[in-house]
């Protein structure tokens, strides 16, 4: 049970991502169709976290998806939007990835 939890994390992780990309075209939320997906994908991330903490720590829970949308967001960035990759913001994406590993290597989460 606790590994489908850590999956149903993961995939809210990326919902997060997702919306948080999808903000980019709402211009504010003045434009229909992005704003509904945008708003959907959003519930379906808080709804995705919700569900995983019936078995993660809400500490652990909250820090993981939090990172996996930060970091989802700046690859998506730099990516999509050439966005800056320098060497010192790959660096701290490395210090967030290796933070929601270590989250999840710990004994109590």
């Amino acid at each position: 049970m606790r590994e489908i939890a850590w999956i149903t994390l993961i995939f809210a992780g990326l919902l997060e991502t997702g919306w948080a990309l999808g903000l980019r075209y709402t211009e504010g939320f003045t434009r229909v169709g992005p704003s509904v997906v945008t708003l959907a994908v959003m519930a379906g991330s808080v709804y995705l976290l919700s569900r995983s903490l019936a078995s993660l720590p809400l500490g652990t829970a909250y820090a993981v998806w939090t990172g996996i949308g930060a970091v989802g967001t700046v690859i998506a960035g730099i990516v999509l939007f050439g966005e800056s990759r320098s060497v010192v913001r790959l660096l701290c994406i490395l210090l967030i990835v290796s933070g929601i590993v270590g989250l999840k290597l710990c004994p109590d989460a």
